[in-house]
């Protein structure tokens, strides 16, 4: 069994991943409170918080390094070459563990923004670093979309892998697209939802003038109601994650508010997603528990990644590992 560390793990979806395919996860570390309520929820333990403050040391042995790293601003990449263009960036934290501990593999994730970031040198002076620095064998990342693999949501976001130099990691490619068709129907709760999740008529009006606006200036900016026999945008963190994904469900019969509202509870059906369904569109299961209010959950899976495209690419990195003899 592979032992993993899970670094800037969220609520740990890229730990779920790799666990479903055999994985031992030896650590995690996650700053944010909330996230970590509901890490400790969903594995038992609470991960060490900020990661600047862990010693390489009080970091377990293990066989592969996972981080969705947060991209803050590179603004000095690829002004210099190697470690330091990355001093102070998250992603230095991630390599100097790296350099440390010499996993056998690693898996990163990041937004699909990453590859145009600074003109393209952050992504080039994160790949010197792997590559050169670091002495790993990384293919050129890619760019993987959540729809790919079975969720119903265009999710674009770029993984990168790489191995360990003693490693013969030839065979590795990236997973190709499952095409399993899947809408935002099959991911919908089965029963009717609160009538908080409707919109109340005052903010529909308000979304309604804004995309007006808008328009009138010839952006396209403002909410969207799905077709729930499609898919969903991409979730975000905040601002209009949840009115880009509008869905019209017609269930509900009581219309009584159950929160302080301007107006009244539309009468056309239209509502948000829930965080439930949020999770689903990540590819959560359904017994992952959601134990934060609706505004942390939505902020947690709009952060958190799409399980079953990190999956697909976890059994991609253990084929390599296992062709190589290298499990412990």
């Amino acid at each position: 069994m592979y032992k993993f560390i899970d670094l800037f793990a969220g609520i740990g979806g890229i730990r779920i991943a790799f666990e479903s395919v055999g994985g031992d996860c030896v650590f995690s570390c996650e700053w944010d409170k909330y996230a970590q309520k509901t890490y400790a929820e969903n594995f038992g333990e609470i991960p060490a918080g900020d990661i600047k403050k862990i010693k390489n040391e009080d970091i377990p042995k293990h066989d592969i390094l996972l981080a969705g790293f947060p991209c803050q601003a590179f603004s000095i990449a690829g002004k210099r070459k190697g470690f330091g263009d990355i001093r102070g960036t998250m992603f230095f934290e991630t390599a100097r563990i790296i350099k440390h501990h010499k996993p056998k593999a690693f898996f990163l994730e990041n937004v699909k923004g990453l590859i145009m970031h600074d003109k393209g040198k952050t992504l080039k002076t994160i790949l010197e670093v792997l590559r050169n620095d670091l002495n790993y064998y990384v293919p050129e990342p890619k760019i993987m979309n959540a729809k790919d693999f079975g969720v119903p949501q265009n999710r674009e976001r770029i993984f990168i892998v790489g191995f360990r130099k003693d490693i013969d990691a030839s065979s590795f490619e990236y997973p190709k697209p499952l095409n399993i068709p899947v809408c935002i129907k099959d991911i919908m709760e089965e029963k009717t939802v609160s009538a908080k999740y409707y919109l109340s008529t005052t903010y529909l009006n308000t979304l309604i003038a804004h995309k007006e606006r808008h328009a009138k200036k010839g952006n396209g900016f403002g909410y969207e109601i799905k077709d729930i026999n499609g898919i969903a945008n991409t979730i975000l963190v905040g601002g209009m994650g949840k009115e880009r994904n509008l869905i019209i469900d017609k269930r509900l019969k009581d219309f009584t508010p159950v929160t302080h509202i301007k107006g009244e509870v539309n009468r056309k059906g239209i509502r948000k997603m829930t965080p439930r369904e949020w999770a689903r569109l990540q590819g959560f299961p359904d017994f992952y528990k959601i134990p934060v209010a609706d505004v942390h959950a939505y902020k947690q899976f709009g952060n958190s990644v799409a399980v079953p495209a990190v999956k697909a690419t976890a059994e991609k990195i253990f084929d390599v590992l296992n062709k190589n003899k290298m499990e412990v």
